[in-house]
C-alpha cells in the first residue's frame, strides 16, 4: 500500500545529516534530490538525525550553517513555500535518549519562534521502541512536501497503535 503519492517531492532539495538508508531511499524514491548537508547549495529542507544526547554537540553546527549559509540570507522560494529543519531523535533505549529528545524538543520549539520571520519552520520526531525505519521515513516525507508546512515547533512522537478486539 502506498500512502504517499509518486512524485511528492519534485524539485524539493533535501540536505541530510545522520540519516538511515531507509529514509534517504524513500525520499529519493519519491523525487527529492538529496545532499550531504556539508554539500553546500540551497536546500529547501534540514533533516538532521540525532542519535543521542552528545551527537547533539555535532548536529548544532550543521542545523546553525544550514540557516546562517543558506535559509536565511536565500530568497524566500518563488512558489511561497517554507524552509524546514526536521530533527529526528533517538529510539528509545539508546541510554540517554529521554535527555536528548527533551533538547532536540526544546530546540525544536525555541527555533520556530527565532527563525520564525525568516519562513522556517522547525520540528522534531520522536520514533518510538517499535517504530519501523519506513514510519520514520514517510512522516519524514509528509513533513518535506508542501502539507508540512504547517507544523512548527511541534514534537512528532511515534509509537505502535494497537486496535482492542
Amino acid at each position: 500500500m502506498t500512502t504517499l503519492r509518486d512524485q511528492l517531492l519534485d524539485g524539493v532539495q533535501i540536505a541530510t545529516h545522520e540519516c538511515g538508508e531507509t529514509l534517504l531511499a524513500h525520499l529519493a524514491a519519491l523525487g527529492a534530490g538529496l545532499v550531504p548537508a556539508s554539500g553546500g547549495g540551497t536546500p529547501d529542507v534540514l533533516v538532521c538525525g540525532v542519535g543521542s544526547l552528545s551527537e547533539l554537540d555535532d548536529a548544532w553546527p550543521v542545523i546553525q550553517a544550514a540557516a546562517a549559509e543558506s535559509f536565511i540570507p536565500a530568497p524566500a522560494p518563488p512558489d511561497g513555500t517554507t524552509r524546514k529543519v526536521l530533527l529526528i531523535g533517538p529510539r528509545p533505549g539508546a541510554g540517554d535518549e529521554e535527555p536528548a529528545r527533551a533538547a532536540l524538543e526544546n530546540l525544536a520549539r525555541t527555533l520556530s519562534v527565532e527563525w520564525a520571520r525568516f519562513g522556517i519552520v522547525v520540528a522534531m520526531i520522536a520514533p518510538g521502541s517499535d517504530t519501523s525505519d519506513q514510519q520514520v521515513a514517510m512522516l519524514v516525507a509528509f513533513l518535506c512536501s508542501r502539507a508540512g508546512h504547517y507544523y512548527s515547533g511541534c514534537r512528532f512522537s511515534l509509537g505502535v497503535v494497537t486496535q482492542s478486539q
